[in-house]
């Protein structure tokens, strides 16, 4: 998907962008399928604890799948559809990586928790955050009794102090100021881009339905520091450049071309 240039300089400026029509309708049922599919089979764990950072909490849920390349095929190819390599290759350049992807759920009915304010950098450290960023995709309609993805828009220059999450078993939180947050609602299968300083979280679902995010980090070559990425060198494949495989080299099989096949599959 070829964004504008006005898009490109909305993100630059502001550290995020939001596209309501990315994916399409057939794309859309692939993805709900394929978070109904890796739930059904146990594949999300919750990561809510009970306020200690380590007992999981037994009345709220933040169901996550990180990584889930190697449990689907579908998400796999995600990074080598064509609109996704076209628009990160706008928004931070070529050549780039995908550095990390994840799953995250809220069920419904009071259980769903959300994931508290942080920035992603806080966790990568790299020099500039803009060559870094999310793609963040709302399987299910995103809306703010579901609790939707929050931002602090113009913030990503902005070093945060982040501490421990209680409410988590691994994740840090920081405290911005959140008369600046704006949330961005978002059909299914529309998109928020946003940097690695983007201060950002999700709130609580209220809805009686489930609601899933699928996040795509991207990394530009040049931040790919070995020190970032060594230990885990072979998930994280070059999808553009001179270095790129298709994912052959990081998977072992050939990924890019497969994106079109893998929806059909996946959406039934």
């Amino acid at each position: 998907m070829e964004l504008s240039t006005a898009q490109v300089a909305f993100f630059k400026k502001h550290g995020y962008l939001a596209v309501s029509s990315f994916f399409n309708d057939q794309e859309v049922l692939a993805f709900q399928a394929e978070v109904a599919r890796l739930q059904a089979n146990g594949k999300l764990r919750n990561v809510a604890t009970e306020g200690d950072g380590k007992t999981m909490a037994s009345t709220v849920k933040n169901l996550q799948l990180c990584p889930m390349f190697n449990e689907s095929d579908l998400f796999r190819a995600v990074p080598f559809a064509p609109k996704v390599k076209a628009a990160i290759t706008q928004l931070i350049g070529d050549p780039f990586i995908k550095h990390l992807d994840q799953i995250f759920l809220k069920p419904g009915n009071g259980e769903g928790m959300g994931t508290n304010w942080h920035q992603d950098n806080a966790y990568f450290q790299i020099a500039d955050p803009l060559r870094g960023t999310a793609m963040w995709v709302a399987a299910h309609e995103a809306t703010l009794a579901n609790g939707t993805m929050q931002i602090v828009p113009d913030a990503f220059r902005e070093k945060l102090e982040h501490t421990r999450d209680p409410m988590s078993d691994h994740h840090i939180r920081c405290f911005p100021d959140e008369s600046r947050a704006i949330p961005v609602e978002l059909p299914a299968g529309g998109v928020l881009f946003f940097c690695y300083g983007t201060p950002h979280c999700t709130k609580n679902n209220f809805t009686d339905k489930a609601r899933a995010g699928l996040a795509f980090h991207f990394l530009h070559e040049d931040f790919a520091a070995k020190s970032l990425i060594e230990d885990g060198r072979n998930d994280r494949p070059y999808v553009t450049g001179p270095k790129s495989t298709g994912g052959q080299s990081e998977y072992g099989v050939k990924v890019d071309g497969t994106w079109d096949s893998e929806v059909e599959k996946a959406s039934g």
